[in-house]
């Protein structure tokens, strides 16, 4: 009987789920990013993510974001202010939340060095649903710098919540 009453809530659990990746979905999304694994400077950063959605068609979207980012590098005396805006995709593995983002990326430094960057963005991310509608979605991603590799090129852990209407 618990077999049966198990496979039932999957069931329905998986159901429900699949709502949120079907065609003409909108998602919103907020997050705090930059939570650095830096490998390449001891630095600080902290970012705040603003994304806005479609599925195009089930378990594909596409979106548009918008971000904010602050740096402290150590042993440089002037703090880095940036902004970000770029585009993306994003698909859905599996109906269970597990997703592959892949982006591209401008980023303006207007600290008063006014230097630009272009990022390909690869993410890595998982859908935690709180309910139909609402997610937790913790990434991992990494900043690709087309402009500077070496030097312009990060990883880090996103944290965000997600609205899917």
């Amino acid at each position: 009987m618990k077999k049966i009453v198990l496979a039932l809530l999957m069931t329905i659990s998986c159901l429900t789920a699949s709502a949120q990746f079907e065609a003409d979905t909108k998602y919103v999304n907020t997050s705090l990013s930059g939570l650095d694994l830096s490998y390449m400077k001891d630095n600080f950063r902290f970012g705040l993510d603003a994304k806005a959605g479609y599925f195009v068609e089930d378990a594909w979207m596409v979106y548009g974001q918008l971000g904010y980012s602050f740096n402290n590098i150590k042993g440089e005396h002037n703090d880095r202010n940036n902004f970000e805006l770029g585009v993306g995709g994003r698909y859905y593995i599996r109906q269970n939340g597990l997703y592959l983002n892949l982006g591209l990326k401008f980023d303006h430094d207007f600290s008063g060095r006014s230097f630009n960057n272009l990022y390909l963005t690869p993410e890595v991310g998982y859908c935690f649903y709180l309910n139909h509608y609402i997610s937790v979605e913790p990434a991992l991603y990494y900043d690709m710098s087309l402009n500077h590799f070496s030097d312009g090129s990060k990883v880090g852990l996103r944290v965000g919540l997600g609205f899917y209407f």
